[in-house]
C-alpha cells in the first residue's frame, strides 16, 4: 500500500501570539471533502484554516472509484494529468450469477468525453495532491494534530475550541463547514440526529497485489461458486492492487473474518491456490443509508459523510461529497467577496439534500437486492437473476449498485425559477456535459473554459453585432462565443469542430447559455439580451442587479 507522507505540525498562531483571532472560514477536517472545498475556495480568493485530528491523513483503504463529474471538478481544481494516468479507467461492468455471465453494461457508450465514466485510483494519491495544492495556494491553513472538543454558535458565526500539542484554544470563523465525516465531531456537538437506515449485513474489504489475467473492469457475482449464497465485488487499482469485497452475513464475526489466514483462504478459493498474492490491507464494516434533515444550520453547514452516509456499493459517498464541495465554493465565495446574500446557502441545502436523497435511493436499492431483506426478496432475486441472461425486462431488474451519477437537479433549489426550454435543449440544473473542441488552432476541452471565474455565458453562432462586450454583475463573468464553422484567423472563439457541444446541449444558432461557477446549466435563453443575462446571473447569485444591467453594448 502507498504511505502517504505526513503533515506538518506548527503552533498555531493563536498559541503562539496569545490571541483570539476570527477567520472567514473554518473547515473540520482535511479528507476528501475538506480539502477539495478549501482549494476550491482559495482557487477563487477565499481564504480558509482547515483543522484536523490527524497528522497523516488516511489511514489503510479507502475510496477508490472516481466518476467522471468528480474527475471534472477535479480537473477544474487542476487535477494533474499524471494522476489521470496513474489510475485505471474503466467502462464496461460485468454481473455474473453463480458460474455464469447474465449481462454486461457500458458506462460511457458515447466517445468525446475528457474523463472516462470511472477512474480507479487510491484515495491517498487524490488526497496528496490536494494538500500540495492548497499549500501552494499560501491561502489555506492546514493545521494538523488539532482537534476539536468544542464547538459554539453565534449568529454571525461560530467559535471552536481546538486542542493541539501545544495546549488548547478557541478560533473564531464566520462561516464553519463539517467535512469530519461520519463520526463528525461537529454534528455531535450540534446534537443532530440523523434520519434514514441502517443495515446489519458485514462485508469485508481485501486489498490484495496480484497480477491475474483480469481486464480493467467492474466484476459482481451473485452467488458464486468460490463464495457460495454471497456476493462479491472486484475492481481493479494502480499497482496491481485489486479490491475485493466480499459479502459476509449479518452474522459474521468480524474480528474472526479480519484474520489474514481466513481472508487468504478465501482469495485462494477466488483466485486459484496457485496465484501469488499479498494481502496488503484488510477492513470488515457494515453501513448506513441516512442523512441530516438539513445541511445548514446557521453559520455551520455540513458536507460529505458528515451530512449523509451511503451505501459503498455505487461509489456514491466519496464523489457525492466531492459535489457537494463543488456546489458550496463558488457560494461561499459569492457571500464573503461578491456581496451576495447569505440566502444564496439556501438552495446549496435543497440541492445537495435532494442529491443525497437520490444517493440514498439508489443506495438502499441495491443494499435490498444485493442483501434480501426477506425471503420474497430473495426469491425475487433469484428469478430476475435466472431470465437476465435472456430477457431486456429481467436485466433491468438486476441491481448490483447504481454507480455514481451527478443529481438532475431541474425544478430544485434555485432551478426551479429557470423553465426548461423544451425538447433536445439542456435542462437547468443539469452538470454541463464536457465536448471537444478547438481554440486557437489548438485541441481543447469545453469544460475547461466554463467555470473559470464564476459564472460564464456562452453565446452559440450569434447574430453579427449580438455579443455583449460585458454584462453586468457583482459575480465574475465571462463570454464565451462557439463557432459551428471553423473561425478566420485571429479571431478568439471556440470552434465545436465536432459539433457535440451544439449536440449535446441542444443548442441552435443564436441561443445563449448561461453556466453557473459549479459548471451547472443556469439556463438556456433565445436572444442575447444583456439585461436578461444580467437578471438571471444576479437571480443565482443573490447579488443585487447593477444599475447599468439594462444597458446593451453591441
Amino acid at each position: 500500500m502507498h504511505q502517504p507522507s505526513s503533515l506538518t505540525y506548527a503552533t498555531p498562531p493563536e498559541l503562539r501570539l496569545g490571541t483570539l483571532r476570527k477567520v472567514p472560514i473554518a473547515i473540520v477536517g482535511a479528507g476528501l471533502v475538506g480539502l477539495t472545498l478549501a482549494l476550491d475556495l482559495a482557487r477563487r480568493g477565499v481564504a480558509s484554516v482547515v483543522v484536523e485530528a490527524r497528522q497523516t491523513l488516511i489511514e489503510g483503504s479507502r475510496a477508490i472509484v472516481f466518476a467522471q463529474r468528480s474527475l471534472e471538478i477535479l480537473g477544474r481544481l487542476g487535477l494533474p494529468e499524471a494522476l489521470r494516468e496513474k489510475g485505471v479507467d474503466w467502462q464496461l461492468g460485468r454481473v455474473f450469477h453463480k458460474d455464469q455471465e447474465v449481462f454486461s453494461f457500458d458506462f460511457q457508450p458515447e466517445p468525446g468525453f475528457r474523463s472516462p465514466a470511472f477512474l480507479n485510483i487510491q484515495q491517498t494519491y487524490i488526497e496528496e495532491w490536494l494538500v500540495q495544492a492548497c499549500l501552494a495556494t499560501g491561502l489555506v491553513d492546514l493545521r494538523c494534530l488539532s482537534r476539536v472538543v468544542g464547538v459554539e454558535q453565534q449568529p454571525l458565526g461560530a467559535t471552536l475550541s481546538i486542542e493541539c500539542p501545544d495546549g488548547a484554544y478557541r478560533l473564531q470563523c464566520d462561516w464553519l463547514v463539517a467535512c469530519d465525516g461520519a463520526r463528525s465531531t461537529v454534528r455531535t456537538a450540534l446534537d443532530l440526529p440523523f434520519i434514514g437506515k441502517v443495515f446489519d449485513d458485514h462485508f469485508l474489504i481485501v486489498d490484495v497485489e496480484m497480477k491475474p489475467d483480469f481486464p480493467a473492469e467492474r466484476r459482481f457475482w451473485f452467488d458464486p461458486p468460490f463464495h457460495p449464497n454471497h456476493s462479491v465485488l472486484l475492481h481493479k487499482q494502480p499497482d496491481d492492487l485489486w479490491r475485493v469485497d466480499f459479502q459476509l452475513g449479518p452474522e459474521a464475526d468480524p474480528a474472526v473474518e479480519r484474520e489474514p489466514q481466513r481472508v487468504a483462504a478465501r482469495l485462494r478459493a477466488m483466485f486459484g491456490e496457485g496465484t501469488p498474492l499479498r494481502i496488503d490491507w484488510i477492513s470488515v464494516y457494515t453501513f448506513r443509508c441516512r442523512r441530516l434533515e438539513s445541511f445548514v444550520h446557521s453559520r455551520v453547514i455540513f458536507a460529505g459523510d458528515s451530512a449523509h452516509q451511503v451505501s459503498p456499493f455505487g461509489g456514491r459517498g466519496g464523489n457525492g461529497g466531492i459535489q457537494d464541495a463543488d456546489n458550496l465554493a463558488w457560494r461561499l465565495a459569492g457571500i464573503l467577496l461578491h456581496g451576495a446574500s447569505p440566502s444564496l446557502l439556501h438552495s446549496y441545502d435543497e440541492e445537495r439534500v435532494f442529491a443525497a436523497d437520490e444517493n440514498i435511493l439508489n443506495s438502499t436499492r441495491s443494499a435490498d437486492f444485493i442483501t434480501p431483506p426477506s425471503r420474497a426478496a430473495h426469491v425475487l432475486r433469484e428469478a430476475a437473476l435466472a431470465l437476465a441472461g435472456t430477457t431486456s425486462w429481467g436485466r433491468a431488474l438486476i441491481n448490483s449498485g447504481r454507480l455514481s451519477r451527478p443529481a438532475r437537479l431541474e425544478g430544485v433549489g434555485q432551478f426551479d425559477q429557470f423553465a426548461h426550454p423544451g425538447g433536445a435543449r439542456i435542462a437547468p440544473g443539469t452538470a454541463a456535459p464536457d465536448a471537444p473542441v478547438t481554440v486557437g488552432g489548438e485541441p481543447a476541452w469545453l469544460l475547461d473554459h466554463l467555470g473559470r471565474r464564476g459564472f460564464t455565458v456562452l453565446f452559440y453562432e450569434p447574430a453579427p453585432g449580438r455579443v455583449p462586450a460585458t454584462i453586468a454583475s457583482a459575480y465574475p463573468v465571462d463570454l464565451l462565443v462557439v463557432s459551428a464553422g471553423e473561425p478566420a484567423p485571429g479571431q478568439d472563439l471556440v470552434w465545436d469542430h465536432r459539433g457535440l457541444v451544439a449536440a449535446r446541449y441542444g443548442l441552435q444558432p443564436g441561443d445563449v447559455l448561461i453556466v453557473r461557477p459549479d459548471q451547472h446549466v443556469l439556463t438556456l435563453l433565445a436572444f442575447p439580451d444583456p439585461a436578461a443575462i444580467a437578471r438571471s446571473i444576479a437571480l443565482a447569485a443573490a447579488t443585487g442587479l447593477p444599475v447599468h444591467a439594462q444597458e446593451y453594448v453591441s
